[in-house]
């Protein structure tokens, strides 16, 4: 029986990468999308959510979620860096859709169908599921688990010094899901980086002539120039592909129980990730972290998912 999931995005090139996993993963059921305000605004990620769903167009479409403005809105520095649309600058034409719902709502009603079954997988900031524990105050004991692609262990933040950019564009959100009763598995930085996709990736892909093969060369180059541009690398970050290959294949992952939470009052130090890692801890352990990965196996394993699509 297949595993279902519900996909939180904040699209973003490498959300659209991960969806594409996720769609024509046979092991998955995805039964809801759900957008957030991370990458691009919340009304460009319900937007982008639509786009790559119609340009993929899945074997079976998921119930969407509508994202909204976060209590204190959005920081602008870091954000783009997939061009001001999430996408690439393409400007995909698209048959929007009206009357969705609030994305919070989605996922509550998701939750609820089916207790105990459903994996939230967050490829943005927490906002949304922090707004659902709060809509429904049992729900966080009704999630089946939560895979959380966000933070920092050992190593630096992506957009300040000490944090990770979904932890920090929503710092309180991130800490009420932190701190709830859900199952929790966190994909950090620490594994996250270690995978950079080289330019060689397009010999992989697959044929231009199917829908998906078409989208990704499409949506891969404005990724490959930014990262070259910004940041002086020749490959692009994959960080919420490699979350979903822990999905589909948990076992290239170790993982190790750890106590967390956010800091969010910090001038310097919003957003960080911080655990208890005392030799006599006070904290209780409430996640597991992703501590160490099957590199080139999670590579081959993406790589393959990519070509499934068509």
């Amino acid at each position: 029986m297949a595993r279902k999931v519900l996909l939180d995005v904040d699209p973003g090139i490498d959300d659209a990468l991960a969806m594409c996993l996720a769609f024509f993963e046979p092991e998955l059921d995805v039964i809801a999308v759900t957008a957030v305000g991370g990458n691009v605004s919340p009304s460009q990620a319900t937007r982008n959510v639509q786009v790559i769903l119609e340009q993929l167009d899945p074997p079976r479409w998921p119930r969407l979620g509508a994202a909204s403005e976060p209590e204190h809105g959005l920081p602008v520095e870091g954000r783009y860096q997939f061009g001001v649309d999430g996408l690439g600058g393409i400007d995909f034409a698209v048959a929007e859709r009206q009357h969705i719902l609030p994305s919070e709502k989605v996922i509550c009603d998701a939750v609820r169908a089916a207790p105990h079954e459903v994996t939230i997988v967050a490829l943005g900031p927490l906002t949304n599921i922090a707004r659902a524990f709060a809509r429904d105050q049992e729900l966080a004991g009704l999630v089946g688990q939560i895979v959380i692609v966000g933070g920092a262990v050992n190593v630096p933040g992506n957009i300040t010094p000490a944090a990770e950019f979904n932890i920090y564009c929503d710092p309180t959100s991130a800490r009420t899901v932190f701190r709830s009763h859900s199952t929790k598995i966190l994909i950090p930085l620490d594994v996250t980086n270690r995978i950079e996709l080289s330019y060689d990736l397009f010999n992989q892909l697959p044929d231009e002539n199917t829908r998906v093969g078409k989208f990704l060369r499409q949506i891969l180059p404005p990724a490959y120039r930014s990262y070259r541009q910004r940041l002086g690398l020749e490959g692009i970050h994959v960080h919420d592909s490699i979350a979903m290959a822990s999905v589909i294949h948990p076992g290239l992952f170790t993982l190790k129980p750890m106590a967390g939470d956010v800091e969010t009052m910090g001038e310097l130090t919003s957003g960080m990730t911080v655990f208890d890692r005392r030799r006599v801890p006070a904290w209780r352990h409430n996640m597991e972290v992703a501590t160490e990965m099957h590199k080139e196996q999670v590579i081959e394993q993406i790589i393959r998912g990519l070509n499934r699509t068509a």
